[in-house]
């Protein structure tokens, strides 16, 4: 098992939820897969923790992954860390497939030098949100983050506290209320591959703005996304 290697020319590869493609999404293990790899960047997604805590998981719930159906941020971070997650395969028994923290994810971007792309899940509070920068400020990386978010406040409140910080606006469907609000907050994109057009790309450019794709696993999909000029491809598998 590999990644598929494609013609990027000067468009970003970023590895969704690190390698997911090969190793159980939002493990260290799919982070390391990337790391070990040319991707640009690696994208995963944070949570709060009913404690105080932060989780590295994608889903509200911990059931498709687990076996055990537990809303995330209604559970301490202890539960949520001696839970084993199931490998790709659907198998459990795996003893370092467990829910990482932060501060892991953070070294290993660090490590092998790659931007990472991190997911502000669900709403947070303005004082959750500086917490997590506060830690990854800590680690001496915040210069190499990009902050995403289908959640548009919660991208406000990373640049009402650094306001020159990397964002990237998710969402599926673009509308020119969602191009005039990242074009007058000065807001990346980080948009569903589909909805990508010659004249949004033509747009966000003009004003002097990135654009993100997801999530991207068909090699012709990418290579028209990559002839269109669009300034990074998220994906499951393609590098």
């Amino acid at each position: 098992m590999n990644t598929v290697k494609i013609a990027s020319g000067q468009t970003k590869m970023v590895a969704h939820r690190g390698v997911s493609g090969l190793e159980r999404e939002n493990t260290n293990l799919a982070f390391v897969a990337a790391g070990n790899r040319s991707y640009f960047g690696i994208e995963t997604d944070i949570h709060c923790t009913s404690d105080g805590n932060f989780v590295l998981h994608h889903d509200d719930t911990t059931l498709r992954l687990t076996g055990v159906d537990c809303e995330v941020e209604k559970t301490d971070f202890a539960t949520l860390r001696a839970m084993r997650l199931s490998d790709i395969d659907g198998t459990y028994g795996r003893e370092d497939l467990v829910m990482p923290t932060l501060e892991e994810y953070i070294r290993i971007c660090k490590k092998y030098e790659k931007m990472a792309v991190l997911e502000l899940k669900r709403h947070m509070e303005e004082d959750r949100v500086r917490e997590i920068i506060d830690r990854i400020e800590a680690l001496d990386y915040l210069g190499s983050v990009i902050f995403i978010s289908f959640d548009f406040d919660n991208l406000v409140y990373v640049r009402n506290y650094r306001p020159d910080q990397a964002v990237q606006f998710l969402f599926s469907k673009l509308t020119d209320e969602i191009l005039e609000k990242m074009i007058a907050h000065r807001f990346d994109a980080d948009v569903h591959f589909k909805a990508v057009t010659p004249a949004f790309v033509f747009a966000m450019h003009a004003a002097g703005l990135l654009i993100n794709c997801w999530t991207v696993d068909n090699p012709s999909d990418a290579a028209a996304l990559v002839e269109l000029g669009v300034d990074f491809i998220t994906s499951n598998i393609l590098e």
